[in-house]
């Protein structure tokens, strides 16, 4: 056995294991700004964290009280709230080909003449109140007037009949032609 080749390697290991240690050892000595530094950034972040979740809790607060008032108010009290856009029949007409009435909800892919009559029966007559309803809302309809109505997706037609009272025909037809009965 040769011990040289045994004895070089041991006493490299060693005197590189010493060399780490002290190099370590004066590096951290008095040398707590990483540390400061992090502690710092942990504090920012749960200071911002602390706002943000006082903004939510917040817009939560808004939306409880305006669904409290969009929920007792008379159904004619959403006209009221509703923003006025004019409509523009003649511009609707040359995206469809055909004549196109205000609050028409069968502009809407998915919803033909007997859910428009569910609809307007549940008090949503027009593309702004279909606009504003969920579709936890609009399911639960689908669902109340039957198994042949359930089975039909309502989850774009809000945004659909927005796209509508807005009257933003092209971005309207542009989805609606990437729709499949209405669900994408």
């Amino acid at each position: 056995m040769n011990i040289p080749c045994i004895l070089i390697p041991a006493l490299v290991g060693l005197i590189c294991g010493i060399l780490g240690y002290l190099l370590g050892k004066m590096n951290s000595k008095g040398d707590d700004s990483l540390a400061l530094s992090l502690q710092a950034d942990l504090d920012a972040c749960k200071a911002n964290t602390r706002n943000l979740n006082a903004k939510i809790a917040s817009l939560e607060a808004d939306l409880a009280a305006k669904s409290k008032i969009s929920a007792s108010a008379p159904q004619s009290f959403a006209a009221v709230v509703a923003p006025s856009v004019l409509f523009d029949g003649a511009l609707a007409a040359t995206f469809y080909g055909k004549k196109i009435k205000e609050n028409d909800l069968k502009i809407v892919e998915g919803i033909g003449p007997k859910i428009e009559a569910l609809f307007n029966d549940a008090g949503i007559k027009t593309w702004y109140e279909l606009s504003q309803a969920s579709t936890e809302k609009l399911q639960s309809i689908l669902d109340g007037g039957g198994e042949n109505y359930a089975i039909h997706n309502p989850s774009t037609w809000a945004r659909q009949a927005l796209l509508a009272y807005e009257g933003k025909w092209q971005e309207l037809k542009d989805l609606q032609e990437s729709l499949t009965g209405g669900k994408e």
